[in-house]
């Protein structure tokens, strides 16, 4: 199996790609989703890679695949994997066929689920959280605007089984692009799942890692091998067990939709020519199928605006100067009666892992700041960013000296309208009694009445 990149989008040298289509592989699959970039994409049902990117790295997949009878699968189109991203995808796809003179049957899967359903599970007591996540109630689902579900290998061996050489999904559990085509071929499911989790990242398993290059997997009967295909790179028996930490809380259990991956017993072997072998992953299916549900609600619209400070008397004294900032913004717009909330995000000292930061005290020598604001309106969001702008950046602190101005600004103008905000509101589990949860349609690409291209 060939996966050319971590990403649909990232891109990939033309030539560790072509070296993977002389090795004639069974499957060309991709992953293109993530909800890495937070709920903005998926409440928006924009894509968060660049359609010219995306459409050079199809035009790979397509050609190759379709030219050579091979059988091309893609997960989570459009990055968030609603039905605006499958539509944006599918329309890249069917441009590169009429460009390209390509026929071959279309399979798309889809994964948006009707509030109506979830309302129906959630009153069956039917619907979980995951860790750290409240329970999902009827105000909350009322509110999300888009919900899509995690789908497993079944709906893509369906599209296969229906003749489809390339097959579009909508959100999609990510090994599932890979493992799906295995399984269907009565290939160990365990195996293939593991060997399909390390496949959708591409090169980024191996070292040095890359996310935009291109890896081959081989499933046998009891293992898998993993190759990269340029030489710059080469699978180890660390980097390839390391990635059981990648995107999971525990590094030897992997839940997905009907059941868990159980890597407690895996062994990595070097072989040579810097591969690894892999064995001993197992799948342990759990008593009900269930999938993830994701879905997000629209708090408003954000401004943000990027400020340095490097006075070593203001970043002593941060903490302090920043309630006082917020306490006098807040006073003004309560007067003035204006919703809406702001938030700082000082890097340098905490910005990333906020209060869990333990060098929170020990700040660097210079910070930057990002004023967050975010309203039920555009205009409000915008006022409440240029006041907390404003103030901060004249604010007054003890042993202060200089009076021109407390930011460094590195941008004009210095407010940036973000648009939109969403928040994740729906991030629970379902069961699924069968897989018609997952609308499917079938369509030919680039053939005439007929049937002739």
């Amino acid at each position: 199996m060939l996966s050319p990149t971590a990403i649909l989008g990232y891109g990939f040298p033309a030539r560790s790609f072509l070296r993977g289509m002389r090795r004639r592989p069974h499957l060309i699959g991709v992953d293109a989703g993530s909800t890495d970039p937070g709920p903005y994409y998926l409440g928006a049902g924009t894509s968060f890679t660049n359609r010219a990117a995306v459409k050079r790295d199809l035009r790979f997949m397509l050609v190759h695949g379709v030219r050579n009878g091979i059988p091309v699968v893609i997960g989570s189109a459009g990055g968030a994997g609603a039905r605006p991203h499958v539509r944006w995808c599918r329309e890249i796809i069917e441009e590169i066929a009429e460009e390209e003179r390509l026929a071959f049957r279309l399979g798309i899967v889809y994964a948006d689920v009707p509030r109506a359903v979830v309302a129906a599970a959630l009153k069956r007591r039917a619907v979980t959280p995951l860790p750290f996540v409240p329970p999902l109630t009827a105000k909350t689902l009322a509110a999300s605007v888009r919900i899509v579900a995690q789908m497993g290998i079944e709906p893509v061996c369906a599209a296969l089984d229906a003749g489809c050489r390339v097959v579009l999904c909508g959100r999609c559990y990510d090994p599932a692009v890979f493992a799906a085509p295995a399984i269907r071929a009565g290939f160990d499911r365990g195996l293939a799942l593991h060997m399909g989790k390390i496949l959708e990242c591409a090169a980024i398993a191996a070292t040095p890692g890359s996310g935009a290059d291109c890896v081959l997997g081989v499933l046998r009967r009891d293992s898998f091998v993993l190759e990269s295909l340029n030489p710059r790179r080469r699978f180890t028996r660390a980097s390839t067990a390391a990635h059981t930490l990648y995107e999971k809380s525990d590094p030897y259990h992997l839940p997905g939709p009907g059941g868990m991956l159980n890597l407690e017993g895996c062994t990595f072997t070097e072989l040579p020519r810097g591969r690894v072998e892999v064995r001993g992953s197992r799948f342990e299916p759990s008593p009900a199928y269930r999938v993830k549900l994701e879905g997000v609600r629209k708090i408003g619209y954000r401004t943000i605006s990027i400020a340095g400070v490097r006075d070593p008397v203001m970043i002593g004294a941060i903490d302090e100067v920043l309630a006082g900032v917020r306490a006098q913004v807040d006073e003004i717009l309560s007067a003035d009666k204006i919703a809406g909330r702001v938030d700082f995000h000082v890097y340098g000292r905490d910005g990333v892992m906020g209060a869990r930061e333990p060098l929170r005290r020990a700040p660097a020598h210079e910070l930057g700041i990002v004023i967050d604001a975010v309203a039920p309106t555009a205009a409000d969001s915008e006022a409440i960013c240029s006041l907390t702008r404003s103030t901060l950046l004249h604010h007054g602190y003890p042993g202060r000296i200089a009076t021109a101005g407390n930011l460094a600004f590195p941008f004009s103008p210095s407010d940036a309208k973000m648009g939109a905000a969403f928040e994740f509101s729906v991030y629970h589990l379902m069961p699924v009694r069968d897989q018609r949860i997952f609308r499917r349609e079938v369509r030919e690409v680039g053939r005439r009445r007929g049937g002739r291209p």
